[in-house]
Formats: structure tokens, sequence, C-alpha cells
């Protein structure tokens, strides 16, 4: 005598397993003295994009602090809850409205361009970075790869949209020498040196 015995039953379709870097929030630890920062970067990154909001004391030695209500400029290089301020490299910072007239009657600074900022405008998810400047009505994207950083900017109509660079800005330092080589209409070429 043979049995056979043969069960159905439905088996669902195999789901996608959840990217765990899906459940990182880059928001964690910018307040208070966690000392991190929100920007686009990658495992091992070489540029760690991010807004500056400040880069003097000790709760700014990210250079964001989420207490903050102004952006200074986005950088290119940031340590993330070391409690030590440092690096902050070429920073860049969209403005609109005629700069070449009003840096010629006052010195060129990184507080006389910065604009405010919501935290509801803001946006940080893994790699990406996002926020509206209000001063300027610019909205501001940030991202990277392994060995490079991205800026995109979305200005409002104006004859007078730029995009400041600034060499010499540093969280809790300064380079001791920085250039700036226009190598054609699309590519600069930035070099800073901290230590002498």
């Amino acid at each position: 005598m043979a049995l056979l015995l043969a069960g159905f039953s439905r088996v669902p379709a195999a789901e996608s397993p959840r990217e765990p870097v899906l459940d990182a929030l880059p928001m964690v630890g910018t307040g208070g003295h966690g000392h991190t920062y929100p920007g686009a970067t990658r495992p091992f990154g070489f540029v760690q994009l991010s807004p500056d909001t400040r880069i003097s004391g000790w709760d700014g030695c990210s250079g964001y602090h989420e207490s903050d209500s102004s952006i200074l400029g986005f950088s290119h290089t940031h340590l993330s809850g070391t409690g030590i301020g440092d690096l902050g490299d070429a920073l860049l910072m969209p403005v609109v409205g005629g700069t070449a007239e009003s840096v010629q009657s006052a010195p060129f600074s990184t507080e006389r361009f910065k604009s405010g900022f919501s935290h509801e405008r803001e946006l940080a998810e893994p790699g990406y970075y996002r926020v509206k400047l209000d001063r300027y009505n610019v909205t501001a994207e940030l991202t990277s790869t392994e060995r490079a950083g991205m800026h995109r900017y979305t200005f409002p109509a104006s004859r007078h949209a730029e995009v400041l660079i600034d060499l010499v800005h540093g969280i809790n330092n300064k380079p001791v020498e920085a250039s700036l080589t226009i190598e054609s209409p699309t590519l600069l070429a930035a070099l800073e040196r901290i230590c002498p």
C-alpha cells in the first residue's frame, strides 16, 4: 500500500530586505553635546558635505548645532562626535542680490552673508541633505560619492544669483594658505593647507 501526501500552501512573494541605511537618523546628536552634523557623506568617504551654523565653541565643533537658526554656508569636511572642532574646508554659500557692490563697502565674512532657515524646511537622509535658505529664497541640496561632493542650488529668478566660495573658512581653525584656480568655465580647483 502506498501513501502519497501532498500539501499545498500559499507562499508569499519574497520581500526585498530593508536596507539598514534607511533606518539611520542623521539629525540624532546634532543638539545638546552630541557634536554630529546632518550632512551628506558615505562610509569612509573623502568628503562630508554639511551646513555650518557655527564654527567656534565646544557645541559648534561639528560645524552644526540644532539650536541654531542661521546657516553660514556649506563646507566639505566635518568631524562627527569628536568633541573637538576641525576641518570645515571650502565653504560655499549661494546668495542673491548683487554682492559685488556690497563687498567693496565692507569686509567679506560668512556672518555678513548668512541666512536664516527653518528646521521644518530641512531634510536630512543618509547621503542627502536639503534646506531652504530664507534670506535668499534658495533651495540647497547636498549629496556625495566616495570621493566627491555635489551641491545643487535652486535660485529664484534673478540677475544677481551667485555662489560665494570661502577658502579661509574653518571650524575652530583657519588655513595658513589657500588658492583657487579657474581651470575652465565649469571647473574650479581649490587648494587649502591647514598646517604650516
